[in-house]
This record gives structure tokens, sequence and C-alpha cells, in this order.
């Protein structure tokens, strides 16, 4: 039993943290009316001119508004797909290797990406790619004429899906190569009993294994469909690339912040929260559907 002195000390370690969320994620809740109103900087928020649905309804107008909706959702599911596929073929490929110096060797280059911010990612990119980079210099060995890749709607959104897949993919494998240690060795034995290959024991027993995982990774990154990551896209985009590159986060940042817009900004960010709570809920269904796991 947890006496009453510890259990005080454990809510005082908790306060702290309790503390913070309060501040930055529950009181600007309230923010949230500036949506319906015609907000004007230097007026208080309760005394601001009521609009109604007037913004929602500007925002549905705007061209620029369901451009960047549709960008959000490719990107992001292009993210969702290639970031569930490429960690598990990883961590199924690291799981064969024998080496195990070779295999931690891997393990550490590929997890570094991880712990690096896009601020630094988002420079060595821009450096690689620009019309003197490295890339530019290799396909010009070619004969072929250096390449915008940044400014170039063909190429910018599979730079942003590519480079976040390789930063991540090292990382994401951590929940696959903990899945795959979980896995009875008894069954290995059986299938080698039974004369079964390692093409086989990988297709009728890690894969089977490790199934449940994949299910229930897939199912819950459904409440991400609408982040396409901010500081990615921030860090690499230009007017150049709106029409492809430009997300929810940007957009809103941009009306809101540089041209002063907030009420359409704030709708916008609002509409967006609310689809991300009705998918998350929707994904917490299907993964205690197919994964029997709920979060709520």
């Amino acid at each position: 039993m947890i006496s009453k002195k510890w259990l005080l000390n454990y809510h005082l370690m908790l306060l702290p943290g309790i503390l913070l969320l309060i501040v930055f994620s529950t009181i600007p809740i309230f923010g949230v009316v500036i949506a319906f109103q015609n907000f004007i900087p230097g007026i208080p928020i309760f005394k601001q001119d009521w609009a109604g649905l007037d913004n929602f309804k500007f925002m549905f107008q705007l061209p620029d508004s369901r451009r960047v909706f549709v960008n959000t959702i490719v990107i992001a599911s292009m993210k969702i797909v290639l970031g569930m596929i490429i960690p598990v073929t990883f961590a199924l490929l690291l799981n064969e290797i024998r080496v195990r110096s070779f295999k931690r060797l891997v393990q550490t280059i590929v997890y570094l990406p991880h712990f690096m911010s896009w601020v630094i990612l988002s420079g060595i990119l821009i450096a690689m790619l620009s019309i003197d980079g490295i890339v530019n210099q290799i396909i010009g060995l070619f004969h072929v004429d250096p390449i915008m890749f940044l400014a170039s709607n063909q190429y910018f959104r599979h730079i942003i899906v590519w480079s976040d897949v390789l930063k991540e993919f090292g990382f994401s494998a951590i929940v696959y190569l903990a899945a795959l240690a979980g896995i009875n060795p008894s069954l290995y034995e059986a299938a080698e009993i039974d004369g079964a290959s390692r093409t086989r024991k990988l297709f009728h027993v890690t894969i089977p294994g490790i199934m449940p995982t994949i299910v229930l990774l897939s199912t819950l990154s459904l409440g991400n469909i609408l982040n396409a990551g901010f500081d990615q896209v921030f860090n690499l985009y230009n007017p150049l690339v709106y029409s492809t590159g430009d997300i929810v986060d940007t957009y809103v940042y941009r009306i809101g912040l540089v041209e002063a817009q907030y009420g359409l900004a704030t709708s916008v960010g609002l509409l967006k929260s609310v689809i991300a709570i009705i998918l998350i809920a929707v994904s917490n269904k299907l993964a205690d559907k197919f994964a029997n796991y709920r979060i709520f």
C-alpha cells in the first residue's frame, strides 16, 4: 500500500506538468471564440463584434482554403503510408542480421536523424538540393540540366514526404523491433522442425506475429491525417510551391500572424481540430475492432 505521504509527493511531482498543460493547452482553448468574431486587436475579446459563421463561410469561398486542406491530406496520407511500410520493412530486415555489432551500428545511424530538428535538416536539404548543390552536381555528370527541386511543384511533395520518412523510419522501427522480440521462439523452432526456410518463417511466423502491432499503429495514425508537419514544411517551402506544398498549419500561420486575419485563421484551425477529433474517435473504434485496443 502506498502511504498518503508518498501519494502527496507523487501529486506534487505532477503539479508543474499539470500547470504547464493548463496554461498552454487548456486556457488558450477559450480563444476559439475569435473564429466567430470580427476580431480587432486591442479590443477585449468579449467586446468584439460577433460575426457568427461568416468566417467559416468566407473560408469555404476561398480557393486557397480548399487547396491547403487537399495538400495537407495528400502529404499526410503519403507520410502515413510510407511511414508504416518502410519502418516495418526495415525492422524485418534488421531482425535478420545476426552480427550484433553491425546491427547496433545500423540502428545507431538510422536513429540519429530523429533527434535533429527540422531547422538543421532543412538547411542540409536546401544546401544539397540547390542549383549548385551536390545533387545537381551529380546529375550534371550525366549531362542533365540543373533542377530547382525546392521551387518545383513536381518535386516538392516528394521531397517533403521522403525526407520525413528518412528522418523518422529508424526511430519508428523501435516499436516493431520490440514486437519482434516478443514473438515466442518456440514458434520458430516448430517451423524449423517442419522444414521451413528463413523466407517461410518470415511470412508464416514473423509477419503474423507483429500483425496486431501493425494494425494498431495503422488505425491510430488515422488521427494524424491533418498533421502534415508544420516545422518541416515551414522551413522548406516558398511562394513558388504554395499550390502543392502549403498545408493547413502554414496557411494558418501566414494568414493569422503575417496577414493579421485572426478570425479567418482561427476558423481554419478550429475546423482542423474538429476534424482531427472525429478522426481520432474513428481510429479508436477501428483499433478496438481490429486490434482489440482502446485508448479511451
